[in-house]
């Protein structure tokens, strides 16, 4: 789970990490009353999206008035913001924040996060702050240093490590960490991310999840306790097991197609929650072809044919459907499929399944 930076800041605040002073606004008065609390004479201006390349986009500005503030602020509320990160269809800004200038004198930076080949907290630092850390990697490799910590022993002091500890975060990333013209360190910009996993544990952050940043489809996904993923290509897939689903999407990619999703609808899928993942992929309008690929253990094929067949009566089926049923009441699950009466076309396997879906979608092009 993202947060925005105004929250991230917050959260290093409570450790004692120096942060400039700030208020997020979501109206122009709340910019102009946050900028004559914060005193001037100097306030930035930053669109809050979860994305970076915000200055580079306009969403980060300089001002040195509060007529400016009121100005920046009525150009960002609303605006769509376009970044790297965000991909063409951008972002639309709801909220900024407003802080205190700082006298930067040089810029680093820092972050740490879980390196899941190893098990350990990575961290990664640079001189050279300020800017695209992928730029940097790639133009002057030299310049980073990166290290991990040896879960055994920590990291020494143990600030580093209790922050992630304390609040289980994924990334933790500080750019620019600067040093100002009188010798302070300041954490300017601050990204985190947290295990969703852990989330149980943290009701505070929890309550700092914005749903607007996030892709709607993941969200209804959520409320169903469904494994989602959102991708960009155009067969939507409905699996059980995380490995029988990147198994699906790798051979949907060999015969020239790519996957619109992943989704693990676990081994203990009602028909309502097969139902829901139904139409979570039929409402992404860039699916042009569904393959289910289910291999019965826990989970009864029964059950997946009957959430199928509800959620196409309910929805209707405007795309190719190829279904691959194998393992726990095979035989039913195929029978309910049947005499459904749906344009379904069955698999045997696999690999039959993802040629039949590829070429279907290709025909319908």
């Amino acid at each position: 789970m993202n947060i925005h930076e105004y929250q991230a800041k917050a959260i290093l605040r409570e450790f004692g990490v120096p942060v400039p002073r700030g208020i997020a606004a979501f109206t122009t008065a709340d910019a102009e009353k946050a900028a004559n609390e914060l005193g001037g004479p100097v306030w930035v201006v930053k669109a809050q999206i979860h994305a970076g390349g915000r200055g580079k986009a306009g969403g980060v500005k300089v001002v040195k008035s509060i007529a400016e503030v009121k100005r920046e602020a009525e150009r960002m509320l609303g605006a769509i913001l376009v970044t790297h990160q965000t991909g063409p269809h951008g972002r639309q800004v709801r909220r900024v924040y407003i802080e205190e200038g700082s006298a930067i004198e040089r810029e680093y930076y820092l972050s740490a996060l879980v390196d899941r080949s190893t098990s350990r907290v990575a961290f990664v630092t640079s001189t050279e702050g300020g800017m695209d850390i992928e730029e940097v990697a790639h133009k002057t490799p030299d310049k980073i240093v990166s290290f991990s910590v040896d879960p055994a022993t920590g990291f020494m002091p143990h600030h580093a490590r209790r922050v992630a500890l304390a609040k289980d975060m994924s990334l933790l990333e500080i750019n620019p960490l600067v040093v100002t013209k009188s010798g302070q360190l300041i954490c300017l910009d601050a990204k985190i991310s947290f295990d969703d996993n852990a989330l149980y544990r943290h009701a505070d952050v929890m309550a700092l999840r914005d749903i607007n940043e996030e892709d709607e489809k993941e969200i209804e996904a959520s409320r169903h306790d469904l494994n989602y993923v959102a991708l960009d290509g155009t067969i939507g897939c409905m699996v059980n097991g995380a490995g029988l689903a990147m198994a699906t999407m790798d051979i949907i990619k060999l015969y020239g197609e790519t996957p619109a999703n992943f989704l693990d609808v676990g081994g203990s899928a009602t028909k309502e929650k097969v139902a829901a993942a139904f139409k979570i992929i039929t409402s992404d309008h860039n699916v042009k072809g569904i393959l289910i690929n289910i291999f019965g253990g826990i989970m009864k094929c029964d059950v997946i044919a009957d959430g199928v067949v509800a959620a196409v009566k309910e929805v209707g089926l405007r795309v190719p459907l190829v279904v691959r049923l194998e393992g726990t009441n095979v035989e039913l699950g195929k029978k309910i499929i049947a005499q459904s009466n749906l344009n379904v076309t069955s698999a045997d396997d696999l690999d039959d399944a993802a040629q039949k879906i590829v070429a279907a979608v290709k025909h319908s092009q």
